[in-house]
């Protein structure tokens, strides 16, 4: 049997439709991408777009079975964090 969606372009969501999409208000979504917390996106000419398949993946970080659950990963908030080492080196 074969997969009904392959046939199917990908679909872009602009970000108050992906913030809807996620449950979050549009500012949230405008700071986790600032911040480089949030879902990846592209820019299309001047404009932000967001494909479903990259706000579900990003949705999916913070799947946890209870609240005791490690999960595979972390849906950051959104706001400013430490930075990561760059290969175990200071950034200049």
């Amino acid at each position: 049997m074969s997969d009904l969606n392959t046939d199917k372009p990908p679909r872009y969501l602009r970000t108050s439709e992906a913030a809807r999409f996620l449950s979050l208000s549009g500012r949230t979504l405008e700071k986790h991408r600032t911040y480089g917390t949030g879902p990846e996106y592209h820019k299309i000419g001047g404009r932000v777009v967001y494909s479903v398949a990259d706000l579900t993946a990003w949705a999916k970080l913070g799947r946890k079975k209870s609240t005791s659950d490690p999960g595979a990963g972390t849906v950051l908030p959104a706001k400013r964090h430490a930075p990561i080492p760059y290969a175990g080196k200071e950034r200049r």
